[in-house]
């Protein structure tokens, strides 16, 4: 007897699963965290409510070996009957004489179907592996069953299975981005927060791989999960999703997630305040330190500026108490003039003085004339090259000059490479 059975696992444990395993990604960002530090973002399953396009697909006719075609019929019956007791005995005896990929792919097929009447969710995920294993469906149709089956697992909340499954797609399709960001959430929910991270950053690359801009969604809850994993990829995936999408959120939340990370000295957060002023991300609390760090270096010009662009934008108002202090105290404070700043470079001042006179030509707005002396420091034998470079960086930016901000940035080595790295990222969209 020829035996004809359509070929249909994927429609199959998709028509079996309730609705909500259909997993897809619902990103929703939630407020800011109190300390400044990162957007925090959830991600739940929701129901699409349509199956992956491969169930839809024509189905393929299986013509199972004359050896097998016995077994497999008797399997076939009992399965349709569900008849639980002679199941096991039945598919065993299948197994044993199958020889081909129809032969496989017909009894796993069939075991899928028993397992799913009897709503065991392990037993499902052992046939879809032999569905797989069977060599009857490519890759994709492979990684969709996969995913199919990880997300019946995932809402069953069976996180540890599921992310097994969905390890299993990604190894049948490792450029299936979705299958990484399933991955992603599954390792997630089951406590591996850093795996879960190395995940999402796998399916931003993919994306950007395939010619795609990453989904900001997708950023996002990448750079949410590797924050809260406390792992070094939140610096990085933050710059990138400053990169893919800048405004003054993205922007601020990148690098407050890098300074909570790294705790840069007061140096390098000036300088990382200054980008934020550049890129209009700087809220109350960030004018405040920005005006206090560099008054503290003495640079009242720069600090008065900081405190007046605040005011005449609203972001800080004179009357609160906080700000009220601060304006008080720059008040009898010396602000440089140009000619004063002339006249102590003809001093031959010590290297870090001639840095902080570039300072105060920079917080002035003067960049041209900040970048010379930064240029100055350069030759000084004694010079902190990385500050001198970073800090020569910073004005050509500012001043437009892409070039010679890229030239000066990408010299930055050490600690201030990762600040330097947020300059270019600057630098590519603005100058």
């Amino acid at each position: 007897m020829k035996l004809m059975i359509a070929s249909s696992a994927l429609a199959l444990l998709i028509a079996a699963a309730p609705a909500s395993a259909q997993m897809n990604q619902n990103y929703n960002q939630a407020s800011q965290a109190p300390d400044s530090a990162a957007v925090r973002t959830t991600a739940q399953p929701a129901n699409s409510g349509q199956p992956p396009a491969n169930a839809q697909a024509a189905q393929k006719q299986i013509h199972p070996s004359s050896k097998a075609a016995k077994a497999i019929g008797e399997l076939q019956t009992v399965v349709n009957k569900n008849d639980t007791a002679n199941i096991p005995a039945k598919l065993a005896a299948a197994q044993a004489v199958a020889s081909t990929p129809d032969d496989r792919y017909a009894i796993a097929e069939l075991q899928l179907k028993a397992a799913l009447a009897a709503h065991d969710n392990n037993a499902a995920a052992a046939a879809v592996d032999a569905v797989v294993a069977s060599g009857f469906i490519d890759a994709t149709t492979s990684a969709d069953l996969l995913r199919s089956m990880g997300s019946t697992l995932y809402n069953a909340k069976q996180f540890d299975q599921a992310a097994a499954v969905f390890q299993k797609a990604v190894g049948v399709n490792p450029r299936d981005a979705e299958a990484y960001t399933l991955l992603g959430e599954a390792k997630f929910a089951s406590g591996a927060k850093a795996d879960a991270a190395a995940a999402f950053q796998h399916a931003v690359q993919l994306q950007a791989a395939a010619g795609q801009k990453p989904d900001e969604a997708l950023l996002k809850r990448a750079v949410s999960v590797a924050y809260e994993a406390q792992s070094p990829l939140a610096v990085e995936l933050g710059r990138e999703w400053a990169a893919a999408y800048p405004s003054a959120d993205s922007w601020r939340n990148s690098i407050a997630i890098y300074r909570n990370l790294t705790h840069p000295d007061v140096e390098g957060t000036l300088d990382l305040l200054r980008l934020m002023q550049a890129t209009n991300a700087l809220n109350a609390g960030d004018i405040a330190l920005f005006a206090e760090a560099a008054a503290d270096q003495g640079n009242f010009n720069e600090a008065q500026a900081v405190i007046d662009a605040g005011l005449a934008s609203h972001v800080i108002e004179a009357s609160n108490p906080q700000y009220r202090d601060i304006i008080s105290g720059l008040k009898g404070k010396p602000k440089a003039s140009a000619a004063d700043l002339q006249a102590a470079v003809k001093m031959s001042p010590s290297t870090t003085n001639l840095v902080r006179i570039g300072d105060r030509y920079y917080g002035m707005g003067d960049y041209a004339h900040a970048a010379d002396i930064y240029r100055q420091v350069l030759a000084k034998p004694d010079a902190d090259k990385d500050v001198a470079n970073l800090h020569l960086g910073m004005a050509l930016a500012r001043a437009g000059d892409k070039a010679g901000a890229t030239a000066a940035l990408n010299a930055v080595t050490g600690a201030r490479a990762a600040i330097a790295k947020f300059w270019l990222t600057y630098v590519q969209q603005h100058a």
